[in-house]
């Protein structure tokens, strides 16, 4: 696969499962966040206000849980021969979590202890992810587990693409690469919803299998390039 695609691919795909699982559980594990972590402490404040007498607690167990995720991460991306390592973890761990998930009793009772567990699997995962794009940034077109620079990024690309002249294709490359990154993340929060609403955390087996699919592609044609 020529690199370019395939860093492409990654971003689209990566994207797509960090909307699709943040989204999964926002609406199937009680309002949580499990890639945009941080976004759980406004959650917090707001059931605190709002719902106190709700278990608004379990948002904060997301941050340690994502900050020891991290630190693991790290570790083993650092010592780990192949990069993709970390997104295979990420990947094994979202394919865990749905599989738990489909043997949970009351999956609409987000209180459940069960839920939770499930939840912090999938907050790993992230972890995992959010990770992967620290220590090999170059892998993908940009961040894509928050979107908020992105977004930022592309319009600015935007108002130096339209006001350059003559026109600079490596503004408007970067655009691109922003919109294929916002794109997916998109596209990951639609589809994660609308699954979420019918069959509830079971749904990141769908994110999970396209993921680990990918890295076995990547890893077949790296083979078949190499011999």
């Amino acid at each position: 696969m020529d690199q370019e695609k395939n860093t492409g691919s990654l971003s689209l795909l990566l994207s797509f499962v960090a909307g699709f699982c943040d989204t999964v559980t926002f609406v199937a594990a009680g309002e949580l966040f499990s890639a945009h972590v941080t976004g759980n402490f406004i959650v917090f404040a707001y059931d605190v206000i709002k719902h106190p007498t709700t278990g608004a607690w379990q948002k904060l167990i997301t941050f340690p849980v994502f900050i020891i995720a991290v630190m693991i991460g790290a570790r083993i991306g650092r010592k780990s021969p192949s990069m993709y390592r970390l997104l295979t973890l990420e990947g094994i761990l979202l394919l865990v979590s749905g599989l738990l998930a489909l043997v949970i009793k009351d999956p609409g009772n987000s209180s459940q202890w069960q839920v939770l567990m499930v939840a912090m699997i999938i907050v790993v995962a992230l972890g995992f992810q959010n990770t992967f794009g620290k220590l090999f940034g170059k892998a993908t077109y940009g961040l894509t587990t928050v979107m908020t620079g992105n977004v930022t990024q592309a319009s600015i690309d935007l108002i130096r693409g339209l006001t350059s002249s003559p026109a600079d294709p490596e503004i408007w490359g970067s655009f691109r690469k922003q919109l294929i990154l916002i794109f997916g993340f998109l596209v990951g929060c639609l589809i994660g919803a609308l699954m979420a609403a019918k069959f509830g955390l079971p749904a990141v087996i769908l994110p999970a299998v396209v993921l680990l699919l990918w890295i076995l592609r990547n890893k077949v044609n790296n083979n078949t390039a190499v011999n």
